[in-house]
């Protein structure tokens, strides 16, 4: 889902703030002098790594997303490029680090689109670079969460109210066996009025890919990294079926 309406790109950090996740990427820029975050959202690891040092590019196909990025503490810190994994050769220098966060990998649905990323992140980084990411873990059937009644949330607003939102997953094969999942993500705004026929509901229609850690490892070999580390969570457990995410961490 690109975010393009000004609404949903304001709840973005509500719905995605500084975690266990950021905390993971940050450690691993310790010590990086230049790191790509492709897909940065609205800058939140971005600027965070800026605050620590770090000289950071900041790259995301959304101009709304980069609005709010530049407008952060330390924003003007960071080198920000609207584009997707083809902005990377204009990348100044090459970088220690790039990392794609927030599923980001998934949204690419075709090996062929997902392959010539990892090829053009491999071509940004220098000798001994790393790339790191994390996509969900097919076995935890994340999917299964994704219907009205277990994924309501209600969120309070930046401008005040609050935002009903919710998922609900299209009728389709089993997304065990075909590996990917459409899904509707719907938010509902209070009425400007304070009557509920006035509440406003918007929705955005999505579609994930769920690969295996085998078919990643496959992609990420074909695209020049030799050596992988799986980790199962943020606190670098090992990786095995119970685990809920597939985090990469390459060279």
């Amino acid at each position: 889902m690109l975010y393009t309406d000004p609404r949903l790109v304001a709840l973005y950090d509500i719905l995605n703030p500084f975690a266990a996740d950021t905390a993971f990427y940050l450690s691993l820029a310790d010590g990086a002098a230049h790191v790509v975050d492709l897909g940065c959202g609205t800058g939140l690891l971005a600027c965070e790594m800026a605050k620590r040092g770090v000289r950071v590019t900041g790259i995301d196909p959304s101009p709304e997303m980069l609005r709010v990025a530049r407008a952060r503490p330390e924003g003007d810190q960071v080198t920000w490029i609207e584009g997707d994994a083809g902005a990377l050769p204009f990348v100044g220098g090459r970088a220690d680090l790039l990392v794609m966060t927030g599923h980001v990998v998934q949204a690419l649905l075709d090996d062929a689109a997902l392959l010539t990323a990892l090829q053009a992140a491999r071509r940004a980084l220098r000798p001994g670079g790393r790339i790191a990411f994390e996509s969900r873990h097919p076995a935890a059937r994340a999917w299964e969460d994704w219907t009205p009644e277990r994924s309501m949330k209600r969120i309070e607003a930046p401008g005040g109210g609050t935002v009903e939102v919710w998922q609900e997953r299209h009728a389709q094969p089993d997304p065990a066996t075909t590996g990917r999942v459409a899904f509707t993500t719907h938010y509902r705004f209070p009425s400007t009025t304070g009557g509920a026929d006035g509440a406003e509901t918007l929705s955005a229609e999505s579609e994930l890919r769920f690969r295996t850690a085998d078919a990643l490892t496959d992609l990420l070999k074909r695209a020049g990294f030799a050596h992988i580390d799986w980790y199962g969570d943020w606190t670098r457990a090992p990786l095995d079926e119970t685990s809920r995410e597939l985090i990469a961490v390459a060279r």
